[in-house]
């Protein structure tokens, strides 16, 4: 797969360059095969999978993370034919979305200020949590993060924070094309980084989209006890604000407009380059099947979390730029 690497390293350099975190080498090959299988069944599509990436990983547990990667049990279900909600939530007890291969994305964490009560919405920033953050308490051993912006939570459950580096470079080609690499909870479809610079122009160029966040300009504010004080510096979501027209996209992450697999056009999301990397909003409605607690009655996804879920230890060493598994199974 010698034609991944030149955007395995673009994409690993640009997170490097913008964030900083010390990224654990994906140099270990899962502990199981990946399986995912996805289905259109009447007016749902169906995705089952057992969370099991089809690259290589860093080798877990680690420090700054302290749990094996397992085989999981998921039955989830987008609309085949999303819609707008009619309301937005706050924030919701759901991972955001689901990749190609059966690995969920969920970028938020659960570890907040002063490791304080979890309902404080002052949340760090995992691509942010191995720098030092200024007036910021840091998080001493980081997140953990591979390569592919992923850990693990403590159930066993691998999921990515970020651009899923590896994923990316193989359904890509290596290109620097509009590639899908996922579905969202609310069924809409989620690319990566690159879509036509005219939306509902397929000729037109591709370029990077860039997100419509930036970050606050006005001091924090904060007590230095339950909110932190200082200027923004990105180790929080709420460090960001969004600005209509600042970017490429909307508030969701995402816009309307032609794509290969959508000829006709459709809402669709970006992964990006910069915050929020994996969209932190839902245009639509998310269906049930993404409720966390339906995942895993035990699951903090996420979160750094606990002791360690069980598995087979740090996995089988494997060759760089090689997958741990299968490419994954679509049937129509």
């Amino acid at each position: 797969m010698n034609t991944s690497l030149p955007l395995l390293a673009a994409l690993s350099a640009a997170f490097l360059a913008a964030q900083g975190p010390a990224l654990k080498p994906a140099d270990s090959t899962p502990p199981a095969r990946n399986k995912v299988t996805i289905t259109v069944r009447g007016d749902k599509r169906v995705i089952e999978s057992n969370g099991i990436p089809d690259h290589l990983v860093a080798a877990f547990p680690n420090r700054g993370n302290p749990n094996a990667i397992a085989e999981q049990q998921y039955r989830l279900e987008v609309p085949v034919r999303p819609q707008p909600a009619t309301e937005q939530p706050g924030r919701f007890p759901y991972a955001w979305g689901v990749a190609l291969n059966g690995v969920v994305f969920d970028p938020g964490t659960a570890e907040v200020y002063n490791d304080g009560d979890r309902s404080n919405p002052w949340r760090y920033e995992a691509l942010r949590s191995n720098t030092e953050m200024g007036t910021t308490p840091r998080i001493p051993t980081g997140l953990g993060l591979d390569q592919n912006h992923g850990h693990v939570q403590p159930n066993g459950a691998y999921h990515y924070h970020g651009l899923p580096t590896l994923l990316i470079a193989r359904l890509s080609g290596g290109e620097g094309k509009m590639t899908h690499v996922g579905w969202a909870a609310d069924g809409y479809p989620v690319y990566a980084v690159h879509a036509y610079a005219q939306a509902d122009d397929p000729k037109s160029p591709l370029k990077p989209m860039r997100s419509s966040y930036r970050l606050k300009t006005a001091e924090r504010g904060g007590d230095g006890q339950t909110s932190p004080t200082g200027k923004p510096d990105g180790s929080f979501a709420l460090d960001f604000e969004y600005v209509p027209g600042h970017g490429d996209l909307d508030e969701f992450g995402g816009r309307t407009g032609v794509t290969p697999e959508f000829p006709q056009g459709t809402y669709y999301y970006v992964l990006t380059e910069e915050f929020p990397f994996i969209p932190r909003k839902l245009r639509g409605t998310p269906d049930p099947s993404f409720n966390k607690m339906r995942m895993d009655p035990h699951a903090n996804l996420g979160g750094q979390g606990g002791p360690g879920a069980k598995g087979k230890g740090k996995g089988k060493k494997g060759p760089p730029g090689l997958f741990g598994g299968p490419p994954p199974e679509e049937a129509k």
